[in-house]
């Protein structure tokens, strides 16, 4: 039996609308919770920080755009693939340095890109310059989501 592609997605939005309906909590929906990032809160992971900026060389053809779309910007950090199962895209996190290099505290980051997939355990923190991300080298970082 065949069923038109419109059909099916039509019965499919009905049915998250009405699960939607059920859920008080969804009415107070943020772009975050489309990415699943509000129910992270709380979580931390001691991970591998390392920096990076918009050189081509860096990334991929589109350097000052990320994974989620979005412009490159101070704040935005890119989590290695197996971390986005932990802070998914949109969320927002702090940084605290373990080698107490470096002062994130009060700073508020966010998940919106992405590493290569041979990157695991670690996070990269956006950087105007290419010298400031050099200068950054690599840290142990504990990485904690916010609410």
């Amino acid at each position: 039996m065949s069923y038109p592609l419109k059909s099916v997605l039509s019965v499919a939005a009905l049915g998250l609308l009405s699960v939607m309906a059920l859920s008080p909590a969804s009415a107070q929906a943020t772009s975050g919770d489309l990415f699943g990032a509000s129910r992270v809160a709380g979580r931390s992971a001691v991970l591998k920080a390392t920096a990076y900026n918009s050189l081509p060389n860096q990334t991929d053809s589109t350097p000052h755009i990320t994974a989620t779309g979005t412009r490159t910007r101070p704040g935005v950090i890119a989590m290695s693939r197996d971390m986005l199962k932990l802070f998914p895209y949109g969320t927002r996190v702090s940084i605290q340095d373990l080698s107490g290099r470096y002062n994130f505290s009060g700073r508020v980051f966010i998940v919106e890109d992405t590493m290569h997939a041979r990157k695991t355990n670690q996070v990269d923190i956006w950087m105007p310059t290419y010298r400031e991300a050099i200068n950054f080298g690599t840290s142990t970082v504990r990485v904690t989501a916010l609410r």
